[in-house]
């Protein structure tokens, strides 16, 4: 039912009768459909598409923002790919890395214990094979029986299972008997094809992605999407990249939060492009809020749009703000992102929270509430 409320807010705005049937279904918790997320897209008004993105973000998530203890591990930028995109890679980054084992082992060593998850994903190494990451794994979960091992996105998934020569349901159970627990989200990019052969055209297409996740999934192991967005795509782009993942959650269930990702254009080769604003950042979050309805969280990653920006986006449909990383991944940094050196404290997350008026709440890599 529509409230009163939100019957006579629609009456008295200057809402589109178009739009307005859009709000009425989402206010009503019914889904909207493609056409209709693109009409939010072009024409709907910052404020109509955070008021909507809000009352999704109550129905599924109440006041609560979350976020975790987290750091990550990028073990390196040499890279078989070479994404126009990319500020990462050794193509075109002004450093160069690949670190071994035991200086992987040693990040791990040097976390506090109440640090709840890694993060391991970086570049698609030509060297490095599934024997290598599954004893790698094997070393972490090892040093750190509790820890949750979130580890290489399905791009490096499917180099390394390839390579293996594996079926991607061999490989991951050979991974996740190594303490694989999830899988990060990286490197879906948008998915049409002829936008990935202009920006990324070696790497894992859109399908195979797609089929590396809903495996994992049917294994138990969850993951998270992600949407690169603010380079050569379009809003017809951006829909169809979320109805295919909506699709996914029908069918398999096993996102646990979606992520879009800016483009930055430092240190690479569509530096020519302009970044989207910051309007255009929040007008994203909206929408994919509201029109992703069946997974549960999405993410304001804060060392890429910065710590502000994350701040503003929880009125926009935002429910967390990943993790205290501890200055622990280099990805947007070297793409010219405002945050250089990311980390932020416990206290510091908290209160940027609340300063939102919002709840924090800490958790575990599946949402599991931390009771401190």
């Amino acid at each position: 039912m529509v409230s009163v409320f939100n019957e006579q807010f629609l009456l008295l705005s200057r809402v589109p009768a178009s739009l307005k049937k859009i709000a009425c279904k989402v206010i009503a918790g019914e889904r909207i459909l493609p056409e209709e997320g693109i009409l939010l897209y072009e024409e709907g008004e910052l404020g109509f598409l955070a008021m909507l993105a809000e009352q999704v973000r109550v129905r599924l998530n109440a006041n609560n923002v979350f976020f975790i203890r987290n750091f990550h591990i990028e073990p390196t930028n040499i890279c078989v790919n070479k994404c126009r995109f990319c500020s990462y890679s050794h193509h075109f980054s002004p450093k160069k890395w690949d670190l071994t084992v035991e200086e992987m082992l040693e990040t791990v060593r040097n976390q506090d214990e109440n640090v709840r998850e890694v993060h391991i994903t970086g570049a698609v190494h030509p060297e490095k094979d599934i024997f290598y990451y599954e004893d790698l794994l094997r070393k972490i979960r090892s040093l750190r029986p509790d820890l949750h091992i979130k580890a290489l996105s399905a791009v490096e998934l499917e180099y390394i299972i390839k390579k293996a020569r594996l079926s991607y349901e061999q490989g991951l159970k050979f991974l996740q008997a190594a303490g694989l627990d999830s899988i990060p989200g990286g490197g879906a990019e948008i998915f049409d094809e002829k936008i990935r052969q202009e920006i990324c055209a070696t790497k894992a297409s859109s399908e195979n992605w797609l089929e590396i996740h809903e495996t994992a999934h049917r294994l138990g192991i969850t993951s998270n999407a992600t949407m690169l967005y603010g380079h050569i795509e379009n809003y017809t782009h951006r829909i169809k990249h979320m109805t295919l993942l909506r699709n996914s959650q029908d069918r398999y269930g096993g996102f646990n939060a979606f992520i879009p990702l800016k483009f930055r254009n430092t240190n690479n080769e569509l530096s020519a492009i302009h970044e989207v604003t910051v309007i255009e950042d929040m007008r994203n979050y909206a929408v994919a809020r509201i029109f992703l309805d069946n997974i549960q969280h999405l993410k304001g990653y804060w060392p890429m749009i910065g710590k502000p920006y994350a701040q503003l986006s929880l009125s926009f449909g935002v429910d967390d703000m990943d993790g205290t990383i501890n200055d622990t991944t280099r990805i947007y940094s070297l793409a010219g992102a405002s945050e250089q050196n990311p980390r932020m404290t416990v206290s510091e997350m908290k209160t940027m929270i609340l300063e939102a008026k919002r709840d924090p709440v800490e958790r575990d890599s599946l949402y599991k509430v931390i009771d401190n």
